[in-house]
């Protein structure tokens, strides 16, 4: 049986350019992408490390709820991500036991096609599948 592999975590800024700055200065990171998702409100910076990405995310005015809505306002880590062969299978052997996936989703992401699953189902762990195939 092959592990599940750690794609990414999440983390929510105040300020894009500050952290990526801070980043950059403690690790030498520079992000690989920066790709802004308007439909949801969402800017992202991802950074590569070695064995994980970590992704930056600021959310880009008051009319987009939809990013606060499933991640909450809250700065700092956020949620994880697993990467899977396919996240509509998966989503649907969540469902079945128990786990409830969140609204809207799956859906297109930063990492391709991407589920978050309710909280207060995953034992208060915010948590994400993605498509394995974008995360290479």
């Amino acid at each position: 049986m092959n592990l599940p592999h750690i794609g990414h975590i999440g983390i929510i800024v105040e300020n894009m350019e500050k952290s990526m700055a801070l980043f950059q200065t403690l690790f030498g990171f520079s992000p690989s992408k920066i790709k802004e998702m308007t439909e949801v409100g969402l800017r992202i910076a991802t950074l590569k490390a070695e064995n994980i990405d970590i992704e930056l995310i600021q959310y880009l005015d008051q009319d987009h709820n939809f990013g606060k809505d499933v991640m909450g306002e809250a700065p700092g880590v956020n949620h994880f991500s697993i990467n899977l062969d396919n996240v509509e299978t998966a989503a649907r052997e969540f469902q079945k036991k128990g786990i409830k996936i969140m609204e809207g989703f799956p859906r297109p992401g930063n990492h391709g096609i991407v589920a978050f699953f309710e909280p207060e189902t995953t034992e208060k762990i915010l948590l994400e599948v993605c498509s394995k195939i974008e995360n290479k």
